[in-house]
């Protein structure tokens, strides 16, 4: 992304804004279902790369205007999933038996029902 957006880069890409890219990257996360939904794991090998493509162009723009880098993104990520997975890094070890009882705790960590 570097190269792709800078002095020698490509006029297109430089162009882009969060806003501009928004149909890519539901265009992509749409293919990215349909190779899921077909079970085709070539055709979603590629669409996933797409899907990573979005994320990392966007998160270049955001360190260009100086808001937050792929480095935060990636810690953001990785601090929400120890917080809402509570049984498994928290303070719930050994509390939750099924995957019903996940999804009941993940809910009550992400504020969505009450515990």
């Amino acid at each position: 992304m570097d190269t792709l957006l800078g002095e020698n880069g490509c006029p297109w890409d430089k162009d882009q804004t969060h806003k501009s890219l928004c149909p890519y990257m539901m265009e992509e996360c749409q293919e990215a279902v349909d190779a899921i939904n077909k079970n085709d794991m070539d055709s979603l090998k590629e669409e996933l790369g797409d899907v990573l493509l979005q994320v990392v162009f966007h998160a270049k723009l955001a360190q260009n205007a100086g808001h937050f880098n792929m480095d935060e993104i990636i810690t953001t990520l990785a601090d929400k999933l120890i917080r809402r997975h509570s049984h498994v890094f928290g303070d719930d070890v050994g509390k939750v038996k099924n995957a019903d009882e996940a999804v009941k705790l993940w809910n009550i960590n992400k504020g969505i029902v009450s515990g």
